[in-house]
């Protein structure tokens, strides 16, 4: 059995207000190196990224790819599966992108009374079992992802974020 492989994950800062934030890619890499050794998610060589972005960057995406013209916490656009046989020789699969905006991430953090690296946390786990197939589109889904979601989380030492709260619906 091949090693486990932890997906390459490359952050991309494109918002200046991330400067407040230099942990910001270690968290995110901790984050989702722990989601796929917790989902068991050897994915071979593959890599994803993370766009750490502002409100209004968030929001023109979210415009664009669902129709809905606001900012939100966090959108991922998992990658088309790969068509025809692989080799060797090919380059990483590739799981598709996260994008994460600062402002609605900042915010929610500090109405939830929660560390920002904690909610980042969170977000990038969301995001990255979104790239792997996971959904909240039905309430069972809801159910398995979050209970997922708090279990990776633990790991890392973050307590349940819903906890206190009712499950997604």
């Amino acid at each position: 059995m091949a090693p486990f492989a932890f997906p390459l994950t490359e952050v991309l800062v494109v918002a200046g207000c991330w400067q407040t934030e230099p942990d910001a890619e270690a968290v995110i890499d901790r984050a989702i190196a722990t989601a796929a050794e917790i989902v068991n998610a050897n994915l071979g060589e593959a890599e994803l990224a993370v766009m750490l972005t502002d409100d209004a960057g968030i929001r023109t995406l979210n415009s664009n790819w669902r129709g809905i013209d606001k900012p939100t916490n966090v959108l991922s656009f998992p990658a088309l599966p790969p068509t025809g046989a692989g080799g060797p020789d090919d380059a990483p699969r590739m799981l598709g992108d996260i994008a994460i905006a600062y402002e609605t991430t900042r915010r929610e953090a500090d109405d939830e009374q929660k560390p920002f690296d904690h909610h980042l946390s969170h977000l990038a786990v969301h995001g990255f079992l979104h790239l792997i197939g996971y959904d909240h589109e039905t309430d069972n889904d809801a159910e398995a992802m979050e209970t997922l979601e708090a279990e990776i989380l633990a790991q890392l030492g973050i307590p349940d974020p819903y906890a206190d709260r009712e499950r997604m619906d």
